[in-house]
């Protein structure tokens, strides 16, 4: 099982789903298109891709002109009944990628929040075995609309499309379900400034709310996790054969 992992910016660790990915034995190769611009040359390498959150947006292809590219590679891999994930700013690339409006600044949500299933969210193996309302960990200000022909699976107070479907297995989750309790405590250091400025006190805070969250939200990003790595559809790769002597 080999899969694709792009990643947008510095410091967004797979924590969660890496774990996931790990019990099942899969092969990750890294893409770091915000420093060299290189994505997966196609889809035939990979049975899956991986596109993971960061500061800029969606549309930003004047700072970061790799992102048409790699809207094109996630509908690629759909089209191509191939498991993707795109998480926060991977979901929004999605999203532009089968035409939705990406919409910036709409509300900021950030810190442990409650995100409810949809009536098709129960059914969805990606959360199907979740409890209704679930908590885990959001950063975000930007959304998009849902696009055509997609499923909407979770919504939250301020946000209506926080998890979809596109076909077999594509999904996007607006929520970093793979943020676990490291990986929050190592951005709350590396990220200490721009937090406190989006959420004034939270450090004073955090104590409490990882006493009263982390746990819950560690449990169902592994559930995620888990459940989305099984969707994978692992190609099997002939190896060349040895002639006798």
């Amino acid at each position: 099982m080999r899969v694709a992992v792009i990643e947008n910016m510095k410091s967004t660790p797979l924590g969660s789903l890496g774990l996931a990915l790990a019990e099942a034995k899969a092969e990750i190769e890294h893409f770091y298109p915000w420093i060299d611009g290189k994505l997966p040359a196609g889809i035939a390498d990979h049975d899956a891709l991986v596109v993971l959150g960061g500061e800029q947006n969606a549309i930003d292809d004047a700072n970061y002109p790799y992102l048409p590219g790699l809207a094109q590679l996630m509908r690629d891999f759909a089209e191509a009944d191939k498991a993707v994930l795109g998480i926060c700013l991977g979901a929004q690339i999605l999203a532009r990628a089968y035409g939705a409006e990406n919409q910036l600044n709409a509300g900021l949500e950030f810190g442990w929040h409650s995100v409810s299933k949809s009536e098709d969210g129960h059914a969805d193996p990606l959360l199907s075995d979740l409890e209704a309302d679930f908590t885990t960990f959001q950063w975000h200000s930007d959304t998009f609309t849902l696009p055509q022909g997609a499923t909407r699976l979770a919504v939250s107070e301020l946000t209506q499309n926080q998890a979809f479907r596109i076909g077999h297995a594509a999904y996007g989750t607006q929520f970093h379900f793979e943020a676990s309790a490291s990986v929050i405590d190592s951005w709350k250091g590396e990220f200490a400034e721009s937090i406190e400025q989006m959420e004034p006190g939270w450090h004073e805070r955090y104590a409490a709310l990882a006493s009263a969250h982390a746990a819950a939200s560690d449990a169902t990003g592994l559930a995620i996790g888990r459940n989305w790595v099984r969707m994978i559809r692992a190609e099997v790769r002939s190896q060349p054969m040895v002639a006798g002597v």
